[in-house]
């Protein structure tokens, strides 16, 4: 079987798609089973709207049928409206129609409505979570038994991450600085965590203005360093520095933040919201993303007691690892592309 997969969101600043993207080719051609095309185009910056509609609409289906595959996998979650070949899906979250209504509308109508639209006419959908699957049931009507759970895989050089905590903690987070991520309830927290840190790595959206001033107003702002889109080893160093890694998000699809943290050791406080309970499970202290208090207290007690914490997170990264490979989900993943090219549903 051959498959194109799109990969373009894993060009330039990938985030957590692009990091999806490039784990699963990587797992698909290690597994040998199915010949594996990646499809982008190194000099076309995916980050602009505009940009990602060509993709999607014109340039991903020409590129499928130039490559004469015979199934198409849309893995960053949207689809063109013409393909060459029967499809299946990776949707990540369904966020844009949840958490975004202080987006663009254009955004909005793309990512969300019309998207789930599109869904509709995959042979298979493959999500991130249970908890995605059962909000896209919900969102979508697609019939449950044409939802395969396939939870990423965690790389290679995030596992064999060292653990060397600095002496002058701090708390990491690794995410979009956008609403839906939260980092104001940490911000929050700093009040009553003298002497830590705070250091936020991701892409900046609007909201990055609001936590700054946010910082001002509470007198943190010294001890909070907005580093923006990071460089792979930075960002791994980061993790293996963190006294704490905090995954504070209002909604997740699955939460790559808190299963790099288990998979390499960190100790970790994550939101009880969305997927983050199924991914995170009783590995780490799940707190109320706008609970201000109990933040304060699940970061206290890990710093508190750090010896403890990095104890308990030992423990809890060989089940993650395995929890979160990326062989299982190329398995995973080749099961559900045979699902489809089986199933006579529409193209």
């Amino acid at each position: 079987m051959r498959v194109a997969l799109d990969a373009q969101l894993a060009v330039g600043t990938a985030t957590g798609i692009g990091e999806y993207a490039r784990g699963l080719v990587d797992a698909l051609r290690a597994a040998g089973d199915v010949d594996v095309v990646p499809l982008d185009h190194r000099s076309f910056d995916p980050w602009r709207f505009d940009r990602r509609v060509i993709w999607d609409q014109v340039m991903l289906p020409r590129a499928a049928r130039a490559a004469r595959v015979d199934l198409l996998h849309c893995a960053s979650g949207t689809m063109p409206l013409w393909h060459p070949a029967p499809i299946v899906v990776t949707v990540h979250d369904v966020a844009w129609l949840r958490v975004q209504a202080h987006t663009r509308l254009y955004a909005r109508a793309y990512f969300g409505k019309f998207a789930l639209s599109q869904y509709r006419r995959a042979r298979r959908v493959m999500v991130d979570s249970a908890f995605s699957g059962e909000e896209l049931a919900a969102l979508a009507g697609i019939e449950r038994e044409r939802i395969d759970v396939v939870y990423p895989g965690v790389a290679a050089d995030v596992i064999g991450i060292s653990r060397k905590p600095d002496a002058h903690p701090f708390i990491l987070v690794a995410a979009t600085v956008e609403a839906r991520k939260n980092l104001a309830v940490v911000i929050r927290a700093l009040r009553e965590l003298p002497g830590v840190g705070l250091i936020s790595t991701g892409p900046s959206t609007p909201y990055r203005a609001e936590c700054e001033a946010l910082a001002d107003r509470l007198g943190v702002r010294d001890r909070i360093e907005f580093r923006g889109y990071v460089p792979r080893d930075e960002l791994l160093d980061l993790y293996a520095r963190a006294a704490v890694v905090a995954v504070p998000s209002i909604y997740e699809g699955f939460g790559y933040g808190a299963a790099w943290a288990m998979c390499c050791g960190a100790p970790l406080v994550a939101a009880n919201s969305s997927a983050l309970p199924e991914v995170v499970g009783s590995a780490a202290p799940l707190v109320p993303p706008g609970d201000d208090a109990a933040w304060v207290v699940a970061i206290a007690g890990l710093l508190q007691e750090r010896a403890n914490a990095e104890a308990r997170a030992t423990a809890a990264r060989g089940p993650a690892i395995a929890r979160f490979s990326w062989p299982a989900a190329g398995a995973a993943a080749i099961e559900s592309y045979r699902r489809a090219m089986q199933e006579g549903r529409g193209r």
